[in-house]
């Protein structure tokens, strides 16, 4: 039996929208960066772009679990030397762009190099709930609904 791989000719992508609204930044993440990858389709290729088209709303609002709002630390350096910069989850959240927060979460999902780039370009992220790409009619996936650990509930505590 051979192995089939699929042409670029045959890649069908359609557009998903995802309200990130209280939903934990990490769990996001990964369900971004599969359907990014395509591997929720059955006809998975490793070295061909064949994921979806993700626009992602309301990425202000999304939550951190323990901590991580003081403690997790991102990092970025400015080409000079000792020019290592820092600044928390807390501060980004808070800053002029808190949509970097979950941008960064996907890209480090994604595999290094031209193809993760490609499929990163795929992902469009607003801090608000207004997206310019209902011309696209894009699908809406609840995440929130897929597991309740999404959305950081814990049934013990609430009682």
């Amino acid at each position: 039996m051979n192995t089939y791989s699929i042409k670029a000719s045959e890649i069908d992508k359609k557009w998903v929208l995802i309200d990130a609204e209280g939903l934990v930044v990490g769990r996001l993440a990964s369900i971004i960066a599969l359907i990014l990858r395509g591997k929720n389709k059955p006809s998975f290729t490793p070295h061909m772009d064949m994921g979806d088209n993700v626009v992602v709303v309301n990425a202000a609002k999304v939550r951190f679990t323990g901590n991580k709002l003081k403690k997790k630390v991102y990092y970025k350096h400015t080409g000079y030397i000792g020019g290592i910069k820092e600044v928390t989850a807390g501060e980004l959240m808070a800053g002029r762009y808190p949509e970097r927060v979950v941008e960064k979460a996907v890209e480090r999902m994604l595999p290094r190099g031209p193809l993760g780039r490609r499929q990163l370009s795929n992902l469009r992220v607003y801090p608000g709930a207004e997206h310019p790409h209902e011309a696209q009619q894009p699908v809406k996936l609840d995440v929130a609904k897929m597991n309740p650990k999404n959305t950081n509930y814990h049934p013990a505590k609430a009682v």
